[in-house]
This record gives C-alpha cells, structure tokens and sequence, in this order.
C-alpha cells in the first residue's frame, strides 16, 4: 500500500507532464519531483519513499525527498516545500505532519504551477491539494475498533482504553483513526472532527505521541499513572504502539489488548511475541 500510493502519484505526476497521456511509460524530460514525509524512520514512510525512488527511476522522474525530525514536524515540511518551489519542480508528493497549518505553502507552490499530490493524510480542507491518494482512515480505525471490542465480547461494556494519539495540532489522520476507532468500538464521539470531547467513562485518557516509540511509551506511562486499570490500547501507528507496548511490559502488564494502523513487519514480530 505504502509504495503504491507513492507509485501511483508520480505517474500522476509524469501524465501531467505529457498532457495526461493515457499510457505513460515515461515522464517527459526534465520532469522532477519531490516526495516529502513526516519522518525518515517510520516504517511507512520507509517503504512510501523506496515505492517512489523505483516508480521515479522506471519513469525517468529526478525525485528529491525530504522529511521531517519527527511527526508534526511542520516547519521542517515548510523548508522543504519552499526548496522544491526555488528548483522548479514539476510536482510534489506530500504527506503533511500539520494538515492545516501547511496549507498556505501548499497554495504557494500551486501558484507556482507545481502539481501537489498529499498522500496518507489530507489536507484541512481536502481540496488545497490537486489530488489525495490515501487509506479511508476512519475507515480503517472503524475496522480496529470493531475487531477489539469483539475480542472482548461482554467486557467491552467496562474497557478502560488508552489513546494514543498523535500531535497537539490533530492532524487530519490522527483525529479520522481515533473517532473510527471509537466508532467502531462504540463510543459516542460527540463532534467526530475532534479529538477529546468525549464522555465515555471507558476512555483511560489521551496522549499524543509524535507516532514514535519514544513518545509511545512516554504517553502509554502518563496515561497509566492516571489510570493503571488500562485494559485496552488504541494507537496511531505502528511505533507508538511498540512503545505503549514497551511501557506496559515495564510495569509488567502483560493482559492488554493492543490495536494500531500500519502494522508491518516489526510489529507482526512484536505482537507474536507478547
């Protein structure tokens, strides 16, 4: 999925050069791209950035990538799209870590004449990019949610769940997998653009974890000084869910059913051997 999102836009990108060609085999000379990610780490984005060099390199596209420290790392994206405006791209290829704040760069390189395809996440509004290939990520929370509370059968009426969430700035994909999630589950989200005004007495609480390891365990401890009762994780993605892991393992809670999007490898490992 990762790399084929990442694929399919630069052919995207390639038929725009070529007047939307309908069989692009390759990009018109000179034609470059720049794909810019939340991080250079994570998994996903890993695979997002190999699907775009092997799609670039078959269609003759120059593609630079650039990404941010970590997740939310908005000002990181800012530098990196006004980089891609100065060397003329012809599009690029982006999975913002600030859905709404990076929208007036956005705008500035459609101005520009570049063709900006976001990818995973979409922007707030989902029109300021030309095009969004993406995971239905509520969807996909919907899906988790409903498949933990059947784990639990009757004692999903009492779970006491963890979130852990994403970023302070509730990007377009934190807030989509956590209200699906609690759909799923079956918790009144109140307002479902919004992370946190919720009343559900199975809620342990909410933190945000910058989608790494680090900031998943540091969120999964906060939580659980609040409330050690926790029964039930939600996580962003894979490597905050290795990190809730990790921090539950240190306070030796072993009996705690743990759910993210974006499981790959590492975490089918990790979850076989909990």
């Amino acid at each position: 999925m990762k790399k084929l999102l990442a694929g399919s836009a630069l052919a995207l990108v390639a038929m725009s050069g070529a007047a939307f060609a309908q069989d692009v085999t390759a990009a018109p000379e000179g034609t470059s791209a720049c794909l810019i990610t939340k991080t250079e780490t994570n998994p996903f984005f890993v695979k997002m950035r190999e699907g775009a060099e092997a799609k670039a390199a078959e269609l003759g596209i120059t593609l630079s990538s650039y990404a941010g420290k970590e997740d939310g790392d908005h000002e990181s994206q800012v530098q990196a799209i006004e980089t891609c405006i100065a060397n003329g791209v012809s599009g690029i290829l982006l999975v913002p870590s600030d859905s709404s704040a990076i929208v007036s760069s956005v705008q500035q390189a459609r101005d520009a004449g570049i063709l900006v395809i976001t990818l995973d996440t979409p922007l707030n509004p989902i029109d300021a990019a030309d095009a969004t290939f993406a995971t239905d990520n509520f969807k996909a929370g919907q899906l988790i949610g409903q498949w933990a509370a059947a784990q639990l059968g009757d004692a999903a009426a009492d779970a006491k769940i963890a979130f852990l969430d994403l970023d302070v700035s509730q990007p377009t994909v934190d807030v989509l997998r956590d209200q699906g999630f609690m759909t799923g589950f079956g918790i009144d989200t109140k307002d479902v653009n919004v992370i946190g005004d919720e009343d559900d007495p199975r809620i342990a609480g909410h933190d945000v974890t910058q989608g790494n390891e680090e900031g998943g365990r540091r969120a999964m401890e906060n939580i659980l000084a609040a409330n050690p009762d926790v029964n039930v994780v939600y996580a962003i993605n894979e490597p905050a869910a290795a990190g809730g892991y990790q921090a539950l393992q240190a306070m030796g809670m072993s009996d705690v059913l743990i759910v993210a999007v974006d499981g790959g490898c590492p975490a089918c490992r990790t979850s076989r051997t909990a």
